[in-house]
């Protein structure tokens, strides 16, 4: 009986042995896993848009492309700098739309006047750009939705408020930056800006439809950019029209 007992306890010390070194190897092997951490104030999710997100998560996959890398870059310029790089784009665009206006104007003969591409190029650069990031902005908090009625009335918005007073600022500046009076200015607007307004309703409520339903609130501008490009070259055509006989 004592063989027995004290064969008995032997056994169960070296299972409880074996059992502890075995675990004790097991996690030296074991793979190490970092402790994860809550994310801090500037790296919570709800500072970045989810429509940002899913482009840098694109971005991201299709990194070696360079229209991606650049892409990426521009969207980063936006969160760090967005009044600078809505403006850059703005006056980008509309260089290149008094660029192609002149080449479509222009007579066989005639030459690109760089003056008056670097006097639109100016509007874009100075004024339509952060005009247009502090009105999207207005309009994305006064309306937040995206459901039809919301977008129809964000439409309504800009139709009724922010293209009559950019257009008028636009004629305005362009004649000023001309040497035209302040008679000659007025003359023109009330020669030019009721049907340019008028010729916008054909063609920037389905921009403008698109833009507020379907474009995340940062990207907005651009959009509204890159539509202004064909509408630029109209409104280019018209700012280079002569002087207004004021009566």
């Amino acid at each position: 009986m004592r063989f027995h007992f004290a064969s008995d306890f032997t056994a169960t010390a070296l299972r409880r042995r074996f059992a502890a070194s075995y675990n004790q190897q097991c996690r030296a092997y074991a793979p190490f896993r970092r402790p994860t951490k809550k994310p801090s104030v500037s790296e919570s999710p709800n500072r970045i848009s989810p429509s940002l997100s899913i482009f840098r998560r694109f971005c991201s996959s299709k990194s070696s492309g360079s229209s991606m890398g650049l892409l990426s870059w521009y969207l980063g310029m936006l969160e760090s700098r967005p009044i600078l790089t809505k403006s850059l784009s703005s006056g980008l665009i509309y260089a290149a739309a008094d660029t192609t206006s002149q080449l479509f104007t222009m007579d066989p003969n005639g030459t690109w006047d760089p003056i008056r591409t670097l006097r639109i190029t100016g509007f874009g650069l100075f004024m339509l750009g952060p005009s247009q990031h502090y009105w999207f902005n207005f309009v994305a908090r006064v309306l937040p939705n995206r459901d039809l009625i919301s977008t129809l009335k964000k439409l309504a918005m800009g139709q009724i408020a922010y293209a009559p007073l950019i257009n008028g600022i636009f004629f305005s500046y362009n004649a000023a930056a001309q040497g035209e009076n302040g008679n000659e200015i007025a003359a023109r607007l009330k020669r030019d800006l009721i049907p340019t307004l008028l010729n916008g309703l054909m063609y920037w409520p389905l921009c403008d439809f698109l833009t507020y339903r379907v474009v995340p609130v940062h990207l907005q501008p651009l959009m509204n950019s890159s539509c202004a490009f064909l509408w630029s070259i109209y409104l280019t055509y018209m700012a280079s029209l002569e002087k207004a006989i004021p009566t």
